[in-house]
């Protein structure tokens, strides 16, 4: 299992488990959780509204694609661990990631 924490807007966190080798984005699964994620564009990278913030885990999760930039650049609030969670990929590597919805 893929056990990673989300931060809802209010500051509450709470687990969320996923089955190893499934092939979702983290936007995939934070609709599925029924989390408020809007994600407009089904997860194309052309709308942001799946903006979210990764608190803690690898590196290699808090640098975005150069087409991830160019929507966030657009974000009054983005950060530079700011990242559209329907460009994150599942992995093992990402057990015990946190990340915050924005």
């Amino acid at each position: 299992m893929i056990n990673l924490i989300i931060e809802d807007r209010e500051g509450h966190r709470a687990p969320v488990e996923i089955p190893e080798g499934i092939n979702l984005s983290l936007m995939e699964v934070l609709k599925a959780s029924e989390y408020e994620i809007l994600a407009t564009c089904g997860g194309m990278a052309l709308c942001a509204t799946c903006h979210v913030q990764v608190v803690e885990g690898p590196e290699q999760y808090f640098t975005p694609t150069d087409n991830e930039l160019d929507m966030l650049d657009t974000l009054p609030n983005a950060g530079p661990d700011s990242r559209l969670a329907c460009q994150i990929h599942l992995s093992q590597e990402m057990d015990g990631m946190v990340f915050r919805l924005l």
